[in-house]
């Protein structure tokens, strides 16, 4: 279900993200692999298609983003796509609820 929504929010859109979204992926694929919830056939195929996805990778400050950090008790990664959305004031896709709080305190719009 959070696929097709994610699908649904993100048709004829023009997706920003800071430039360690390819980084991420591959980790969270790696990590799935690893816990046996996907294959290795199945984790090269998803960064496959997933690398298809034309998405527009920027540079972001690392500093404000670290600063979000620190402040809202979050991941430093976390805090990358919060600052690139906060920088650029575009909404944000997440499904983590903490990023979604803090999205909320920043005046970052969500989209849902």
């Amino acid at each position: 279900p959070e696929k097709e929504k994610i699908i649904q929010l993100t048709l004829n859109s023009n997706p920003i993200s800071p430039e360690i979204l390819p980084y991420e992926i591959g980790n969270a694929l790696s990590a799935m692999t690893k816990r046996k919830q996907i294959t290795d056939k199945e984790a090269i195929s998803t960064i496959k298609i997933v690398s298809e996805i034309p998405v527009r990778l920027i540079s972001i400050d690392i500093q404000k983003a670290l600063k979000l950090a620190l402040k809202y008790n979050i991941y430093a990664y976390d805090a990358y796509f919060l600052q690139c959305a906060k920088s650029l004031s575009c909404p944000l896709l997440t499904l983590d609820k903490k990023m979604k709080q803090v999205a909320s305190d920043l005046n970052i719009k969500l989209l849902e």
